[in-house]
C-alpha cells in the first residue's frame, strides 16, 4: 500500500475534506487480509489527531444601552478570608455570590461577564477591593468558578450595575472619596444649627451639606463636611474635630447616596 501510506505523511497539508472521500473510496475496495484493515484503521486514528483543531471565539454580548459598566481585570479570593469580617459587617463565605469592589455601594448588585469565554454570574458586592493595581473587582470563590477563572486566576471581565437609579450613580468610578458626618438629626432646624457653626469655624471646609435621608419609618437629617480622596487626610481632620470638640465619623461618599438628597443645593439656609 505505498500509494496510500504516502498520502497519510503528507496529510498535514491536505483537508479534511479531501481525506473523508479518499476512506470513502477505500471503503469500497477493502482488502482480503485483517491486518491490512488494522493498517487502514490505524492509519485513519492517527492522521485525524494530526489535525489542527479550529480555533473557537466566543461572542459576548455587548453592555445595555442603559447599563452603568465597567471594563477590566477580575481576580477571586477565597481560603485565606473565609470566615473572615467584610467592609460591610457580613461574614466573608467563599461559596456565596459575593465581590469586593472599591467605589460601588455595599449592597449593590452587579452582572459580572467573563470576556474570554462569555459565562455571566450576578453577585453581590459586600467588600472592599481588589487592593491590586490594575483589577476592577474580587469574586468570591463560588463566582469565580461559576465563570470558569478558578484555574487562571484572573480575566478580563464586564460588571454591569443591576437594578440601578440613575439618579443615584452615573459611572462607575476608580477610586473612592470620603466625608465626615458631624451630626445627625430629626429635626431639621438642629442640622441647619449646626451646620452654621462649621462654617463659622471651618470655612475651608467646603461643601459643608445638610443631607436628607429617608430611613425606613423616619427622615434624617446628616451634617456632613469636606470631600477627601485620600482616607488618610480624612482621619487627620477626624481628630482634629474631636479636639475642637465635634465627633465625626468617616463615610464613603457615592455621587448620590441612596435615599439622601442634599437639601444645600440651591437652598438659602
Amino acid at each position: 500500500m505505498p500509494h496510500f501510506t504516502g498520502f497519510v505523511f503528507h496529510l498535514r497539508k491536505q483537508s479534511a475534506i479531501i481525506f473523508s472521500t479518499m476512506f470513502l473510496h477505500l471503503s469500497f475496495k477493502l482488502p482480503k487480509k485483517p491486518q491490512q484493515l488494522l493498517q487502514i484503521i490505524l492509519l485513519w486514528s492517527v492522521a485525524s489527531c494530526a489535525l489542527p483543531p479550529t480555533d473557537v471565539r466566543v461572542s459576548v454580548p455587548g453592555p445595555s444601552q442603559r447599563s452603568v459598566s465597567q471594563f477590566g481585570i477580575a481576580s477571586w479570593y477565597g481560603p485565606g478570608f473565609h470566615g473572615q469580617p467584610t467592609a460591610s459587617g457580613m461574614i466573608y463565605d467563599q461559596f456565596d455570590l459575593t465581590a469586593a469592589h472599591r467605589t460601588l455601594p455595599l449592597g449593590s448588585r452587579v452582572m459580572v461577564t467573563n470576556l474570554e469565554n462569555g459565562k455571566s454570574i450576578e453577585v453581590s458586592v459586600n467588600d472592599r477591593g481588589p487592593f491590586v493595581e490594575g483589577r476592577i473587582i474580587d469574586l468570591s470563590y463560588a463566582a469565580a468558578d461559576a465563570l470558569a477563572m478558578v484555574g487562571p486566576g484572573t480575566t478580563p471581565v464586564r460588571i454591569e450595575l443591576i437594578h440601578n437609579d440613575p439618579a443615584i450613580i452615573t459611572r462607575i468610578r476608580s477610586h473612592l472619596d470620603y466625608t465626615l458626618q458631624i451630626g445627625s438629626f430629626i429635626d431639621l432646624g438642629n442640622a441647619v444649627e449646626l451646620r452654621t457653626t462649621l462654617l463659622e469655624n471651618y470655612p475651608w471646609a467646603t461643601p459643608i451639606s445638610v443631607v436628607r435621608f429617608q430611613g425606613t419609618g423616619s427622615t434624617y437629617y446628616r451634617v456632613q463636611l469636606g470631600i477627601f480622596e485620600d482616607r488618610g487626610e480624612a482621619e487627620r481632620h477626624v481628630l482634629q474635630l474631636a479636639k475642637d470638640g465635634f465627633p465625626a465619623i468617616i463615610m464613603e461618599n457615592w455621587e448620590q447616596h441612596n435615599g439622601e438628597e442634599d437639601l444645600t443645593l440651591g437652598h438659602p439656609f
